[in-house]
């Protein structure tokens, strides 16, 4: 089955001139959405998506219209072709049953596989370089009693805003350092998480 994809960002703007161009295509179904690329959550590609088949055929205007992001129209675009979909975009000449077309989607793929070589790389120097200054990164390691008695103190005292940080700090005998870095474990753990994290 030929199915379209058509997407405009606005209500101001016209699908109409999509949706000819998709019906000339040959397009059985023609599912239609007014939503900014940018937003997440497209409840008319997710309808598309869950009725696909093995060789059915998605057909867009252009795949720009497909995605939010370069990432995730690559992602989408190879896990479609994943599954037998073929992929055409009618201004840009994307045809992924053609020779070119599986050409393009090598291309996407190695573009896909860079970037994650490429987060790989910068988490494993980002916790090189944290190693290097003394701190270690993913979940707090354990506490002691007295930390985490400090922590629930340091948590009520904060919410005074009477109080300056430097006067919290000196007063629970903290250093400014340590202050700082316990205000981010309270940024990010209940109390009752953190009352778990004391050292067996």
């Amino acid at each position: 089955m030929k199915i379209g994809y058509a997407r405009v960002s606005t209500k101001e703007q016209n699908l109409n001139l999509q949706i000819e161009a998709l019906e000339k295509a040959g397009c059985e179904i023609v599912f239609r959405e007014t939503i900014s690329g940018a937003t997440k959550v497209r409840p008319e590609l997710d309808k598309m998506i869950a009725q696909f088949r093995k060789g059915d055929e998605l057909v867009v205007w252009r795949l720009d219209r497909l995605g939010r992001s370069l990432k995730h129209i690559i992602d989408l675009v190879l896990n479609l072709s994943e599954q037998g979909i073929i992929i055409k975009g009618l201004t840009d000449g994307v045809d992924t049953s053609t020779i070119n077309g599986r050409l393009f989607l090598n291309i996407m793929a190695s573009l896909a596989e860079y970037e994650r070589e490429l987060i790989r790389e910068r988490t494993k120097a980002g916790l090189e370089s944290a190693r290097a200054r003394g701190r270690m990164g993913g979940r707090p390691k354990g506490f002691t009693k007295d930390t985490i008695s400090k922590l629930l103190v340091m948590r009520s005292v904060y919410k005074n805003l009477d109080k300056t940080p430097e006067q919290i700090y000196k007063g629970l005998q903290l250093t400014r350092a340590t202050f700082y870095r316990h205000a981010k474990i309270l940024d990010t753990h209940t109390n009752d998480e953190i009352k778990k994290m004391q050292k067996k």
